[in-house]
Protein backbone atom coordinates (compact mmCIF):
# COMPACT_ATOMS: atom_id res chain seq x y z
CA UNK A 1 0.00 0.00 0.00
CA UNK A 2 0.98 3.50 -1.49
CA UNK A 3 -0.03 6.15 2.11
CA UNK A 4 -1.26 9.64 0.37
CA UNK A 5 -2.96 10.34 3.85
CA UNK A 6 -4.20 8.89 7.41
CA UNK A 7 -7.34 7.64 5.28
CA UNK A 8 -6.62 7.26 1.31
CA UNK A 9 -4.28 4.87 0.17
CA UNK A 10 -3.41 3.30 -2.98
CA UNK A 11 -2.43 -0.59 -3.65
CA UNK A 12 0.68 -1.40 -5.17
CA UNK A 13 -1.06 -3.52 -7.70
CA UNK A 14 -3.29 -0.30 -9.18
CA UNK A 15 1.04 0.99 -10.22
CA UNK A 16 2.58 -0.64 -12.75
CA UNK A 17 6.55 -0.82 -12.38
CA UNK A 18 8.67 -1.41 -15.91
CA UNK A 19 12.23 -1.38 -15.52
CA UNK A 20 14.15 0.22 -18.27
CA UNK A 21 17.54 0.98 -19.00
CA UNK A 22 18.87 4.33 -17.98
CA UNK A 23 20.15 6.92 -20.34
CA UNK A 24 23.01 8.97 -19.96
CA UNK A 25 26.93 8.12 -19.55
CA UNK A 26 27.87 5.59 -17.67
CA UNK A 27 30.12 2.53 -17.24
CA UNK A 28 30.27 -1.06 -18.31
CA UNK A 29 27.49 -1.61 -16.14
CA UNK A 30 24.80 0.62 -17.67
CA UNK A 31 24.21 -1.43 -21.25
CA UNK A 32 23.02 -4.59 -19.85
CA UNK A 33 21.46 -3.60 -16.26
CA UNK A 34 18.13 -2.24 -16.44
CA UNK A 35 17.92 0.19 -13.62
CA UNK A 36 15.34 2.45 -14.54
CA UNK A 37 11.68 2.37 -13.80
CA UNK A 38 8.88 3.71 -15.26
CA UNK A 39 5.95 3.96 -13.04
CA UNK A 40 2.23 4.32 -14.62
CA UNK A 41 -0.43 4.96 -12.74
CA UNK A 42 -3.77 5.09 -14.48
CA UNK A 43 -6.17 7.88 -12.45
CA UNK A 44 -9.66 6.64 -13.72
CA UNK A 45 -8.94 3.06 -12.62
CA UNK A 46 -7.62 3.27 -10.08
CA UNK A 47 -9.67 3.25 -6.53
CA UNK A 48 -8.24 7.41 -5.14
CA UNK A 49 -11.70 9.10 -4.20
CA UNK A 50 -13.36 11.47 -6.94
CA UNK A 51 -12.02 14.57 -5.75
CA UNK A 52 -8.38 13.43 -6.11
CA UNK A 53 -9.01 12.06 -9.41
CA UNK A 54 -11.02 15.34 -10.73
CA UNK A 55 -8.02 17.28 -9.19
CA UNK A 56 -5.26 15.36 -10.92
CA UNK A 57 -7.13 15.27 -14.46
CA UNK A 58 -7.07 18.64 -13.96
CA UNK A 59 -3.38 19.25 -13.49
CA UNK A 60 -1.31 20.90 -16.37
CA UNK A 61 1.29 18.84 -15.87
CA UNK A 62 3.22 16.89 -18.59
CA UNK A 63 3.34 13.70 -16.34
CA UNK A 64 -0.47 13.31 -16.51
CA UNK A 65 -1.51 12.08 -20.17
CA UNK A 66 -4.54 13.31 -22.12
CA UNK A 67 -5.69 9.39 -21.09
CA UNK A 68 -5.74 10.33 -17.20
CA UNK A 69 -2.53 8.03 -16.77
CA UNK A 70 0.41 9.43 -14.75
CA UNK A 71 3.63 8.67 -15.85
CA UNK A 72 6.93 8.93 -14.09
CA UNK A 73 10.35 8.17 -15.01
CA UNK A 74 13.42 7.70 -12.43
CA UNK A 75 16.93 7.02 -13.13
CA UNK A 76 18.93 8.98 -10.27
CA UNK A 77 19.78 5.84 -8.24
CA UNK A 78 22.01 2.90 -9.32
CA UNK A 79 19.15 0.15 -8.18
CA UNK A 80 15.97 -0.39 -9.36
CA UNK A 81 14.77 -0.61 -5.50
CA UNK A 82 15.96 2.49 -5.04
CA UNK A 83 14.48 4.11 -8.41
CA UNK A 84 11.25 2.28 -7.52
CA UNK A 85 11.28 3.72 -4.36
CA UNK A 86 12.11 7.54 -5.48
CA UNK A 87 9.22 7.14 -8.08
CA UNK A 88 6.66 6.12 -5.77
CA UNK A 89 7.37 8.80 -3.38
CA UNK A 90 7.18 11.34 -6.44
CA UNK A 91 3.99 9.99 -7.17
CA UNK A 92 2.50 10.74 -3.53
CA UNK A 93 4.14 14.28 -3.87
CA UNK A 94 2.33 14.66 -7.01
CA UNK A 95 -1.20 13.20 -5.38
CA UNK A 96 -0.33 15.92 -2.29
CA UNK A 97 0.22 18.90 -4.73
CA UNK A 98 -2.54 18.46 -6.62
CA UNK A 99 -5.11 18.50 -3.47
CA UNK A 100 -3.94 21.23 -1.89
CA UNK A 101 -6.12 23.66 -2.01
CA UNK A 102 -5.70 27.41 -2.82
CA UNK A 103 -6.11 30.03 -0.12
CA UNK A 104 -9.59 32.37 -1.33
CA UNK A 105 -7.86 36.15 -1.76
CA UNK A 106 -10.10 38.66 -0.53
CA UNK A 107 -10.43 41.84 -2.67
CA UNK A 108 -8.96 44.65 -0.76
CA UNK A 109 -8.78 48.41 -1.54
CA UNK A 110 -5.76 50.98 -0.85
CA UNK A 111 -6.71 53.49 1.76
CA UNK A 112 -7.27 57.12 0.83
CA UNK A 113 -3.60 57.87 2.57
CA UNK A 114 -2.10 55.35 0.07
CA UNK A 115 -3.77 56.79 -2.32
CA UNK A 116 -2.67 60.51 -1.52
CA UNK A 117 0.48 59.97 -1.35
CA UNK A 118 0.91 57.91 -4.93
CA UNK A 119 -0.80 60.79 -6.38
CA UNK A 120 1.76 63.32 -4.37
CA UNK A 121 4.62 61.06 -5.71
CA UNK A 122 3.50 60.95 -9.21
CA UNK A 123 2.77 65.04 -9.39
CA UNK A 124 6.41 65.46 -7.82
CA UNK A 125 8.15 62.72 -9.99
CA UNK A 126 5.82 65.07 -13.45
CA UNK A 127 7.86 68.31 -11.56
CA UNK A 128 11.08 66.64 -11.73
CA UNK A 129 10.67 65.44 -14.97
CA UNK A 130 9.58 69.05 -16.21
CA UNK A 131 12.44 70.61 -14.89
CA UNK A 132 14.47 68.39 -17.13
CA UNK A 133 13.37 69.82 -20.65
CA UNK A 134 14.76 72.66 -22.68
CA UNK A 135 14.88 76.10 -21.66
CA UNK A 136 13.62 78.91 -23.15
CA UNK A 137 15.11 82.05 -22.86
CA UNK A 138 12.52 84.19 -25.09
Amino acid sequence: MLFISSNVAIPLHEIEFQAIRSQGAGGQNVNKVSTAIHLRFDINASSLPEFYKERLLGLNDQRVSKEGVIVIKSQTHRTQEKNREEACNRLVALIKAATVTQKQRRLTKPSKGAQKRRLESKTKQGKTKKLRGKIDFD
